[in-house]
């Protein structure tokens, strides 16, 4: 039986599993500079005997092949890992800290690359098992818009051989350890950010009357803002709009020239998502000319809304309840964080799902990007056994 096979070799490697998430750990790097992590990720895929292994794919990508030697219709499936930390000074005090100051894995990406690293074994370990090919894609600089995800697609990761599906994971450190969350439709929401310059003319603090305060104008704009969710959206759509940097003036005495702010825009409806970026651009300019301003809006694209399609998440949603029981697959709960694997998703069906590793009994409970974010390890094999079952049921049965 699979389920009963699966799990006795999760446990005879997850030791291993741990020993390379924790080497990951100690070792972060930032996007596009994951040039450690990639040779690392390389020399693994090596020792396993994967095929045509591919580097320097988007600055520090990697992919590899493993190809199934069992009868049946020939599919490819891309599995993917995010390589990359965050520009976060670690406070855990665990022997595998952060070797590097003001870098860290706060987001489960190191548990990404191990967990997939030990996938591409207990798939080679079960090529007569399938037909088709498992495309491996070790992902960079998923923190860093506009991301990796676009650049691989850019360079042809979804071709030669031509993809046919794709699936991925993120740890979550809001369900319990032993969980995975999934589901079909949106799961995380498309993220743009704005930056506004707003010109006024500046001058002395006790004569405002002769000047034209670019402070006032950008309270007023970040005020106004808020009516773009509030009346302007229809009360059963979801999209967010924060301004979460203000920024001019030196003195307190002092009406500056200029003021420039910034922030971001959420929405799970690429529509959505921009007819708000329209309004943003009009509302701002329409209050600083108002005003005796000006103001200039910079659109800077984030990620797409994360869509996972339907049948492709019912497959995942099925292995994981043969893996793991129903009672520990949750449905999706859709965030208003984003996520660059959402351009994979836009090209091919695919499906996202979420890891468990919130375990309050170990203090295990701080979120993602904070410098104490921690993961409970007995997740790694979680996440192994669900994606390595989903990949063997897509590629012996399909859609």
């Amino acid at each position: 039986m699979i389920t009963q096979t699966l799990q006795h070799d999760i446990d005879e490697i997850l030791p291993g599993v741990i020993a390379d998430r924790r080497h990951l750990h100690e070792n972060p790097e930032l996007g596009f500079q994951e040039f450690k992590t990639a040779e690392f990720v390389r020399q693994r895929l090596e020792s396993l005997g994967v095929e045509d292994i591919r580097t320097g794919v988007a600055v520090t990508g990697v992919t590899g092949l493993i190809r199934g030697t069992g009868p049946g219709e020939a599919r490819t499936i891309l599995v993917r890992a995010d390589m990359d930390a965050l520009p976060i000074h670690e406070e855990n005090d665990v022997e595998y800290r952060s070797r590097t100051d003001g870098v860290m894995h706060a987001c489960g990406h190191d548990a990404h690359t191990a967990i997939q690293l030990a996938v591409a074994r207990l798939l080679m370990e079960r090529r007569s098992e399938f037909a088709g090919t498992v495309k491996l894609c070790f992902q960079p600089a998923e923190e860093t818009p506009p991301g990796g995800a676009i650049r691989m697609i850019e360079e042809g990761v979804l071709d030669d051989p031509a993809v046919d599906a794709a699936v991925g994971l993120h740890m979550s450190s809001s369900d319990p350890t032993g969980t995975v969350r999934v589901g079909g439709g949106p799961v995380m929401a498309g993220g743009d950010l704005f930056r506004i310059t707003v010109k006024g003319k500046g001058g002395h603090a006790a004569s405002p009357h002769l000047v034209v305060d670019p402070i006032a104008i950008g309270a007023q704009i970040v005020t106004a803002l808020q009516t773009l969710v509030s009346r302007e959206t229809d009360p059963m759509a979801t999209v967010v709009v924060t301004v979460g940097m203000f920024n001019g003036g030196d003195a307190f005495n002092v009406i500056p020239d200029t003021v420039t702010f910034g922030g971001t825009v959420r929405a799970f409806d690429m529509d959505l998502l921009d007819r708000t970026n329209r309004r943003i651009g009009e509302l701002a300019s329409g209050i600083a000319s108002s005003m005796g301003g000006s103001a200039e809006v910079e659109i800077m694209r984030g990620y797409p809304p994360t869509v996972n399609d339907d049948a492709m998440a019912e497959l995942v949603r099925s292995a994981a309840v043969a893996e793991i029981g129903e009672e520990n697959v949750l449905p999706a709960d859709p965030k208003m964080g984003g996520e660059d694997f959402s351009h994979f998703l836009r090209h091919r069906p695919g499906a996202y799902f979420n890891v468990g590793h919130r375990n309050e009994a170990r203090g295990i409970t701080y979120g993602h990007h904070h410098p104490r974010f921690e993961i409970d390890e007995e997740a790694l094999g979680t996440g192994m056994r669900v994606m390595t079952s989903s990949v063997l049921h897509y590629l012996k049965e399909g859609l």
